[in-house]
């Protein structure tokens, strides 16, 4: 049953689509909607819960101005979703060898790609139309150098690279029995760089213009400045980085799944969204910049991809359009306990027992991602069905995890 509850305590409305929703996260949406540059109202999604800052699951739409830590380190994050030919019963008995075929050619946590290996190859051409773009960039602030390592190698390195946390690869099969492949990752390291390189400058900012706000994570540059238009040329160059990413990521996979398996096509529901980004839209007869922190786009017609947790299903969704939401929906079933709670109460036995059926990791390292720590992905579905209609239904065979 959809819902939606508006609070009216701030400068503008706040605006929820669920009834589960903590105290934290909802004095974190007070705090957003406290701010002269959000209009007209706060969208929060079903699958909200308190991040750093800004909360996970909301849409910020902002006049003038962009909020960095609402966009977060992890620009671009992300999903990839594509249906293949194949059928679950063309998939091979062992699925450990897939899974490990997978991580063989997809680095994950924090392993990367060896430099001499993709230096000229064609992984390294994939990535050579943004280079000009970074070394602006970094001509302009060589303090993101500073923070990273081997900064001009490291990148390149990562493309098609997992990560860790909650990001993953998965083979889902759908309710025909038709094999996808799905997968979740971002701007990796060099997001995570430029994320925190603005955020600290932003704050800077707003000390220097002695502006007072209700968390110093909402700190914000304004159109005009020159960091607001540097800003919006690092995050634009983060986001085309992640989604890269995730295309050279499926490259690899269909790669390594190719020998296990009859041959087979991608034939055509290819999905690459972001759920951490900003861009520029018109609402309500504004130009804003809405900011998705755990969001996707939904505007109508517009397919997209809401994961469950590691052992729940996950849906293709098509947007409703649905403008008092600013065209959006969540981007996940959202965290019900940190991960540091999940650990405690939760162990390695528990994991295999809420994972039975899958082929992925049931060791003490994944723990924070047993589904237990996760709100119930049928539930935020029911709670959104204003925003999107569920195109299919997956539930995933195989998890990769860093």
């Amino acid at each position: 049953m959809p819902i939606k509850q508006s609070l009216h305590k701030g400068l503008v409305p706040v605006h929820i689509y669920t009834d589960d929703i903590d105290h934290s996260a909802i004095q974190q949406l007070l705090n957003i909607s406290n701010l002269p540059i959000v209009h007209p109202h706060v969208a929060a999604m079903p699958d909200v819960h308190a991040g750093i800052g800004a909360t996970v699951g909301s849409v910020i739409p902002t006049r003038g101005a962009i909020i960095p830590a609402a966009v977060g380190v992890d620009i671009g994050c992300g999903m990839n979703a594509v249906r293949t030919t194949l059928t679950a019963s063309q998939l091979p008995d062992n699925l450990a060898r897939v899974r490990s075929a997978i991580e063989t050619l997809v680095p994950v946590g924090f392993e990367q790609h060896a430099y001499d290996k993709v230096r000229g190859s064609a992984h390294g051409r994939a990535g050579r139309p943004l280079n000009d773009r970074l070394d602006r960039i970094v001509a302009r602030h060589k303090g993101i150098m500073k923070m990273q390592h081997k900064f001009a190698q490291t990148w390149i390195c990562q493309l098609g690279t997992l990560g860790g946390g909650n990001h993953f690869i998965e083979l889902c099969i759908d309710e025909a029995q038709r094999v996808w492949i799905m997968l979740h990752s971002g701007s990796r390291g060099i997001g995570n760089v430029i994320g925190r390189y603005f955020i600290s400058a932003a704050r800077k900012e707003m000390m220097r213009h002695k502006v007072n706000l209700p968390d110093r994570d909402l700190s914000y540059f304004s159109e005009g400045s020159e960091l607001f238009d540097d800003y919006v040329e690092a995050v634009d160059w983060a986001q085309d980085y992640a989604m890269l990413n995730r295309r050279e990521m499926m490259r690899r996979v269909v790669a390594a799944l190719a020998p296990h398996v009859p041959p087979f096509k991608l034939d055509g529901e290819a999905i690459n969204c972001h759920h951490n980004y900003v861009q520029q839209e018109s609402h309500f007869g504004h130009k804003l910049y809405v900011t998705r922190k755990g969001a996707i786009s939904a505007r109508e017609g517009e397919l997209g991809i809401i994961p469950g947790s590691m052992g729940a299903r996950s849906y293709i969704v098509r947007g409703k359009g649905n403008e008092e939401s600013f065209c959006s929906c969540s981007h996940g079933a959202g965290r019900r306990m940190s991960r540091s709670e999940a650990k405690r109460k939760f162990t390695r036995f528990d994991l295999a027992e809420q994972t039975q059926g899958i082929e992925c990791r049931k060791d003490g390292g994944v723990v924070d991602e047993i589904p237990a720590a996760y709100k119930d992905i049928d539930e935020v579905m029911a709670h959104q069905a204003d925003l999107v209609e569920i195109v299919h239904t997956l539930k995933q065979v195989v998890c990769v995890k860093g």
